[in-house]
């Protein structure tokens, strides 16, 4: 199988090497996310943001598993082996960088921000469209990917040793990003509903 490049926090791998951190919250890991960064440089929420997309990266790659048991708050993930397939590529203060990206590029914006009601609810839509296209191509690569394998199994049996275990992982991985899909789209569907 071909290696996938992953880019990942330095700070947020170290983190996760820790013994006995292989199950935490949201919340667990960004609190000990920013007790590594320089003091006064960072808003909490925007640490929790970061945090929270990286978890949400770990989870489409297979890194991570939400626990059997989903709760609105303080959802519990359990840490997987790296998946094998990831090439890990770790990168020196990526939270930084992406504050500075974003204040550079989200200056105008951070002005709109001011603007409630429909332009807010707007701003809500367009992202939950953006995230349910990305969920999308996902799923779809997953479920590719998985009938490929499917589909070369049937064909050369003798290959079930080296590729079933990608296969079933694929196959896991689309199933749960269809979990995702239906959830964003009915998240759409009840934005598109207040209107």
């Amino acid at each position: 199988m071909s290696s996938v490049s992953f880019i990942l926090d330095k700070r947020l791998y170290e983190l996760l090497q820790e013994s006995g951190r292989t199950q935490f919250t949201t919340r667990d890991l960004r609190d000990a996310y920013a007790a590594r960064l320089e003091e006064g440089c960072y808003k909490l929420s925007d640490v929790r943001l970061f945090v929270y997309e990286q978890i949400r990266r770990m989870i489409r790659v297979g890194w991570l598993v939400p626990d059997e048991q989903q709760r609105k708050r303080g959802q519990i993930y359990h840490l997987q082996p790296c998946p094998k397939h990831l090439k890990l590529e770790l990168v020196d203060r990526a939270f930084e960088r992406s504050e500075k990206a974003s204040s550079k590029t989200g200056s105008a914006q951070l002005d709109n921000v001011a603007i409630a009601g429909a332009t807010s609810l707007q701003g809500t839509e367009q992202h939950v469209r953006a995230l349910l296209k990305e969920v999308r191509l996902d799923f779809l690569a997953a479920m590719g990917e998985a009938e490929r394998y499917k589909q070369l199994l049937d064909e050369m049996p003798q290959l079930r040793g080296s590729v079933e275990e990608d296969y079933l992982e694929a196959r896991d991985r689309g199933s749960r990003l269809l979990g995702h899909l239906r959830a964003v789209e009915k998240t759409l569907k009840a934005l598109e509903a207040s209107q």
